[in-house]
Parts: structure tokens; sequence; C-alpha cells
């Protein structure tokens, strides 16, 4: 089945009065090799979250390095409100970066940590900022350790008020939860994006994961190699995918071919209803909590028997149980509550209870 992507234009790439503008953005780092980043463009309001989500090796990176300016593009504009920045050096851009890995100096202090990017203050003005930006962050009493002295967490804040102590308009963030354990990781997140909307500094974050971008961001974009497939809101991405690769990199999904005629479709499920009209041969997705287990009816003919599906595996997971269905020669993955009684064997119905969204066209 083939995907024609051109037809779906609708993509939340623009805002007002942007903070933010990367136009056509491409980068080669060897003229016989593929571009990494290839004709980016997207938008960041001010004091927004903005998210990069993909595998790795996507050019996610590459794009922050380019916006930061660590690295130089072959093609495409930057422009900081109403400034290119397209080849100005990193400390004439007035954005700040956190590295995956903090990058603090183990020999120096908090304090002289987050002072080290001040060099442009001197005497009290200085001080009254570190200790300004710490308060932020919650770590003012924390000022005379070192690096090695504190946990996961509270390294990620030390790197976090480096970055904005200096008053940046944009702060890049490359994985920084990535390191932590998954307890403080969440605590962590929203934390930093706490301090992030209170600071009123945009922000553009780089994470392959799934959940994280999700909660974290305004609006997000998800990229495949070196190209942005979809940008929108966590919602709009979530529940209207536009291709194959964001219904399925974004959270598990059903992807079922069908027959569409207007807002239905006919589909090895039976008859779904379509989150917008369509005509002909499509693909549809069909998330796991979109779909319901329920009894056999008994002998139907060969419609039901066609619609009975046979019980593969069940996963527990505490707020929900998580079932993989055999239904003719398709496996599907069904969402249902903790107390679902359905167990390995048992034979069951397949309902759907949500829209199917298109996500290829043809065949």
């Amino acid at each position: 089945m083939k995907t024609q992507n051109a037809q779906r234009p609708s993509q939340n790439l623009t805002v007002a009065s942007p903070l933010l503008r990367v136009r056509g953005l491409t980068k080669r780092f060897h003229p016989s090799l593929p571009p990494v980043v290839q004709e980016v463009s997207f938008e960041v309001g001010p004091s927004e979250v903005f998210a990069l989500l993909g595998p790795s090796g996507c050019g996610k990176t590459t794009t922050l390095r380019l916006i930061a300016g660590f690295e130089q593009a072959d093609s495409g504009q930057i422009w900081l409100e109403d400034q290119e920045i397209t080849r100005r050096p990193p400390e004439e851009r007035g954005i700040g970066f956190v590295f995956q890995d903090y990058a603090l100096f183990p020999h120096l202090s908090v304090y002289e940590n987050v002072a080290f990017g001040l060099r442009h203050l001197r005497g009290q003005a200085r001080q009254e900022r570190v200790l300004e930006v710490l308060g932020l962050v919650g770590l003012t009493v924390f000022k005379d350790r070192k690096p090695g002295e504190l946990s996961g967490g509270q390294q990620q804040r030390v790197a976090l008020a480096r970055a904005i102590a200096p008053g940046p308009k944009l702060v890049l963030l490359d994985e920084p939860f990535s390191s932590l354990d998954a307890a403080l990781r969440q605590t962590t997140r929203d934390e930093v994006r706490s301090l992030l909307k209170q600071s009123g500094i945009g922000a553009i974050l780089v994470t392959h994961d799934q959940e994280e971008a999700l909660s974290f961001a305004d609006r997000l974009a998800v990229m495949r190699a070196g190209q942005l497939e979809q940008v929108g809101t966590p919602e709009e991405v979530y529940h209207q995918p536009r291709t194959p690769f964001v219904a399925q990199f974004l959270g598990r999904t059903n992807l079922i071919p069908g027959e569409a005629r207007g807002l239905e479709a006919d589909t090895p499920l039976g008859r779904v209803v379509l989150a917008e009209e369509a005509q002909g041969a499509v693909l549809l997705s069909l998330r796991p909590e979109g779909l319901a287990l329920a009894a056999p009816l008994g002998h139907l003919g060969l419609t039901g028997k066609q619609l009975e599906g046979t019980v593969l595996s069940r996963e527990f997971k505490g707020h929900d149980m998580t079932y993989r269905i055999q239904l003719g020669n398709r496996e599907l993955t069904v969402q249902e509550s903790p107390e679902s009684p359905f167990r390995p064997g048992d034979k069951v119905r397949v309902l759907v209870r949500a829209k199917a969204v298109v996500v290829g066209r043809g065949r």
C-alpha cells in the first residue's frame, strides 16, 4: 500500500509572532551521503516548549546543533525573533544549551558552574544573578557543593540554571533526562517544565521517548530520516497521525486495510467509522484503546465467525490490561480495563469503539 502524504497538508507548522523560525534547513556531512537534515521547517513561539521526537539517527540532534551554531547548515535559514542567525557563532545567538551529559565542570562548585557563563557581569551584579537563578531552580543551599556531590536530578537543574543564567531567549535541551532513572525522570521533567514556564523562556527538547515528548511539549515534531513527518500538539499528533510511521512511533497502534466510502470503511473488523472522509483503498490506524473485547455471541454464520478472534496473551499493567488477539491472519493489540476477564486461548469478539484515522491511501 502506497501512502500519499502530500495530499494531507494540515500540519501545525507556524505560530503567531514566532520566537524561532527554521526554514528549509539542510545538512550533509559528506557530498556522497544523503542529507542528515533535509528541508526542515518549523516555528517555536515565545515561552513555548517544542519537542523534536524521533528514533536514533533521524537528524534531531543535528537540527538542534544547527540552531545552536555548533554545526553550519548547507542551506536554509534560522531566525531568532527578527534577527537572522544562520551564520552567527554560538556565543552571539542568545541561545542556551543543556547537553545530554550536562557537561558540568566537576572541579567547580554549583555557584561557579552557573557563574561561568556570566562573564559580561561583574561583582555584585554577577553574584545576584547567580543566586537568583539558583533560587529559581531550588539549589541555593547547594551552591558550594561540587557536581559529584549532587543527585542526577540536581545536576540536571544545575545544567539548566547555567543555561538560563545569561538570559537567553531560547534554551535547547538534548535528551536531558535520559540518564535519570524512571522514578526521578518524571519528577525532574515536571520541575524543568515548570521552571521554563516560570522563566518565560522558549525551549526545544530533543528526545526519542514518546511519553516524554507527549507530556513535556506544547507542540512536537515527529522526525524520520532527516525530515519532519508531522508537526502539531501532542493530542493532534497522537489522535490524528498523518503517516503509518507517526502512528506506530507515537505509541502502539493497529494498522488495518480498508475500502473507504465517505465516512465509513469496510475492514477485517467490519464496517468502521472514519475520522475524515475518504474514498477507495486506505490504510487505517486504530489505537489499542480504540478497540474492545466481548464474549462471542454464538453461531452467527460466516460474518460472525470472521470477527471472532483468539486471545494470544495478556499483559497486566495495573491501570490497564493489554491483549494480543489473533483475528484471522492478523494480530491486533487491544487495551482493556484491568478487570477484563479474558485469558489466553479464549475466543473473543473485537469491537471498534473509536473512529479510525486514515494514514495511507491507494495500494
